[in-house]
């Protein structure tokens, strides 16, 4: 898999064909690169990009400047949380990340404990069978950006939706 290596090139019009060419082709690597499990971690998130990103023409410097705060920050701390903070920094940018205040299901307010959905809207967790979280813990998380209060078991179920899609 190609995917997520940080490259910088140069672009060779060519009159022959539709698509330049790159040249001066160079490779960008960081220490974690060779501990498989952060590789396959960073894979797995970077898939999620590359299809949210599929279709986009150009690119505003926030999604370059997220990336490459996460991949420098990626070998010191849990990938699973450098990722989660990412992310939740992608939907506040696109105006994306719902308010803890009601269940996007049933439009219920939500009481003391709240589950997530595919771009982390808020639901209760019997609406959709999902683990709940303490209410306090997402606000943390999403008015402050910050992981700090969740567990490494939160985490990776958080994770697990977040894969699920952007």
């Amino acid at each position: 898999m190609q995917t997520g290596y940080l490259v910088d090139f140069e672009v060779q019009e060519d009159g022959k064909g539709f698509l330049p060419r790159m040249r001066s082709l160079r490779h960008y690597g960081f220490p974690w690169l060779f501990d498989r499990g952060r590789l396959l971690l960073w894979h797995q998130w970077i898939a999620g990009f590359e299809k949210h990103l599929r279709d986009t023409e150009t690119l505003e410097p926030f999604y370059f400047e997220l990336l490459l705060s996460a991949a420098k920050r990626w070998d010191r701390q849990n990938p699973k949380r450098i990722a989660i903070e990412h992310y939740v920094a992608l939907l506040r940018h696109e105006g994306r990340l719902y308010p803890l205040q009601a269940c996007y299901i049933c439009d219920k307010p939500l009481q003391k404990k709240a589950s997530l959905m595919t771009a982390f809207k808020p639901a209760h967790p019997e609406c959709i069978y999902a683990p709940a979280y303490a209410l306090e813990k997402l606000r943390f998380l999403f008015d402050e950006g910050k992981s700090l209060l969740l567990e490494d078991d939160e985490l990776s179920h958080l994770f697990e939706t977040m894969r699920k899609g952007l």
